[in-house]
């Protein structure tokens, strides 16, 4: 009797500090990012009519005051969860001091509705509210984001999960993971920095000692002869990236490795992660150490199901993938 009292006692603490684990995580994370997610027992309505409302607002990112570009309070901006075959409404207001926009990223509507200033439509000018309005002919993963100026890199972005209207593929729970770059300096400045110099944030460049390791490793002619292609093509050998950890702090829904948001599940059920690359400059390599992923769909569309241990995710990207955690 007493050691079932003391295993009960023991049940309870640990469920306790769970709970209240994931209560804090929550907090770390927007809204639609609760460690548990969504059950797929749950019932989620399609939403009829969304306000979204796009400001500059403090912020603690990667463990410094920021002021991103939030929408409705948060950075990335609300999950939009539409259903196949309703009709979309959305309501975007400018708090902003500049003009601002919304392009709904993979998604087939009409070209006014695109959301592209200069392009499809004029913008959304500060104070005023633009009314997006359209038929959803499609379900999956997808994102949306700033197409005026460099908003998106100050984290004007966010996820869209649409629901096909059949049904679903039976994951037992899901997780949303966005992925993004985030800088402390001025986009602006970045993008100048760029354009004086390509390899401006590339501190991996080749020394003379490098030249000498190489002659010694491979001889004169060899090491010649590379460093000659190289210089042929005008391009530095180091060259992987155009912006590099060195100004970027990379970010798993609005948070760095330091905070490290968790997705939380049962053993044995089968999760849907719809893992979305809302980066500005980065590809990611996504893998889950010791576990096989399924890929289920790409940028929306259902493909036939590939088991990978790891997959390359470039910009505006997004790939669905099955686990079982065991």
């Amino acid at each position: 009797m007493a050691n079932s009292i003391e295993e009960n006692r023991r049940r309870f603490i640990k469920s306790a500090i769970g709970t209240a684990s994931a209560l804090v995580l929550a907090k770390m994370a927007p809204a639609w990012a609760y460690p548990l997610g969504r059950s797929y027992g749950d019932v989620i309505h399609a939403q009829n009519v969304v306000d979204l409302h796009i400001r500059r607002e403090d912020m603690n990112v990667a463990e410094r005051i920021a002021r991103p570009i939030t929408i409705n309070g948060s950075m990335p901006g609300p999950l939009l969860r539409l259903k196949e075959g309703q009709r979309a409404s959305l309501r975007v207001s400018n708090a902003l001091n500049e003009s601002t926009s919304i392009h709904w990223h993979g998604i087939i509507l009409p070209e006014n509705m695109d959301g592209v200033p200069g392009v499809s439509f004029p913008g959304i000018d500060p104070g005023e509210t633009f009314h997006y309005e359209y038929d959803v002919n499609q379900n999956g993963t997808y994102w949306y984001h700033s197409h005026s100026g460099l908003q998106e890199q100050l984290g004007h972005l966010g996820p869209i999960v649409i629901d096909p209207a059949d049904g679903d593929i039976g994951a037992d729970r899901e997780h949303v993971i966005i992925l993004s770059d985030w800088t402390f300096e001025d986009p602006d400045e970045v993008f100048r920095n760029l354009k004086v110099a390509e390899g401006y944030y590339n501190y991996q460049q080749r020394t003379l000692g490098d030249t000498i390791d190489d002659i010694r490793r491979q001889g004169l002619a060899k090491t010649w002869q590379e460093r000659s292609m190289w210089n042929e093509m005008r391009m530095s050998a180091r060259d992987l990236l155009d912006v590099t950890g060195s100004t970027y702090t990379y970010l798993m829904n609005g948070r760095d490795n330091s905070i490290n948001w968790t997705a939380l599940y049962k053993p044995g059920e089968k999760i849907r992660l719809r893992v979305i690359n809302g980066s500005a400059m980065t590809f990611f390599d996504f893998r889950i150490p010791g576990l096989e992923m399924t890929v289920v769909s790409a940028d929306g569309q259902p493909i036939k199901p590939v088991t990978v241990d790891e997959f390359r995710i470039g910009v505006a990207e997004t790939y669905d993938v099955i686990v079982t955690p065991k």
